[in-house]
């Protein structure tokens, strides 16, 4: 994409993309993506708004943090490089777990969120089913025979190569971060989200479930439900047209 530069906040380098003029929006993307990934959302949005977007660090071309962050760094972080960019206040549109930084900066710092759009976000723990505990049982065997030797180890290895998700085995260095993150439940947080907030899910998501949109709907003080039918956990790419439109809508008139 056009514009990309490097920002640096408080020892942290981040790649950002910066497009459009008026009201600003910041767009995040979400685990394992980067910039490019929200480009459909970029492009809708840059002829009405200043459009902001990062590879939040860790992603694309910004690197990793230097200590494990939780997701309240992130939310941090978001806020520093609005300050930087002497950005009072910005709308967010946040995919799944950019959705669930914008939705813990919102808790956070109301006073820097406008409106929101959280796709597919992540933030919600369920109760563990029959197959995820039995996972869980076997993550716990592969690490105690990895503390047996080297046979064990390549047992430890094996398993964790058949058990882990995809997020997990490719994560690298963001592994502790993932885990961090991935156990970190914000339903804490939602009833102090005064941001007007759109919530968008695919009813397809197989990545995280529309039972949790339903949660968050309920609990958050000022928020409403679009459901795409039969979409799945990228909801904006599945139906980019209907999403822009919806997005535009939302988004139009004044943050007050």
């Amino acid at each position: 994409m056009e514009g990309a530069w490097t920002i640096e906040v408080a020892g942290q380098k981040a790649r950002v993309l910066e497009r459009g003029s008026g009201e600003a929006v910041l767009v995040l993307h979400g685990w394992g993506g980067r910039i490019e990934s929200m480009a459909p959302v970029v492009d809708c949005l840059t002829e009405a708004f200043r459009v902001v977007a990062l590879d939040l660090p860790g992603f694309g071309h910004s690197p990793v943090p230097a200590t494990v962050w939780g997701t309240d760094d992130y939310a941090l972080f978001v806020r520093d490089v609005m300050v930087s960019l002497e950005i009072p206040r910005a709308h967010m549109v946040g995919h799944s777990f950019g959705a669930k930084t914008s939705l813990c900066l919102a808790a956070t710092h109301p006073e820097a969120v406008g409106k929101m759009i959280l796709v597919a976000s992540s933030g919600l723990r369920s109760a563990p089913s029959m197959k995820a505990r039995a996972k869980r049982a076997a993550s716990r065997a592969a690490r105690a025979a990895g503390r047996a030797g080297p046979p064990g180890r390549a047992l430890k290895e094996a398993a964790y190569k058949r058990l882990a998700s995809e997020d997990y085995r490719n994560s690298g260095p963001l592994r502790p971060i993932l885990v961090k993150v991935v156990n970190e439940d914000l339903g804490h947080l939602l009833g102090s989200v005064k941001a007007s907030t759109l919530l968008v899910w695919g009813t397809g998501d197989d990545a995280v479930p529309v039972s949790h949109a339903r949660r968050m709907e309920a609990a958050m003080p000022d928020a409403g439900l679009v459901l795409f039918e039969g979409a799945g956990h990228f909801a904006y790419l599945d139906e980019p047209q209907r999403f822009c439109r919806i997005a535009r809508h939302f988004l139009s008139g004044s943050m007050q």
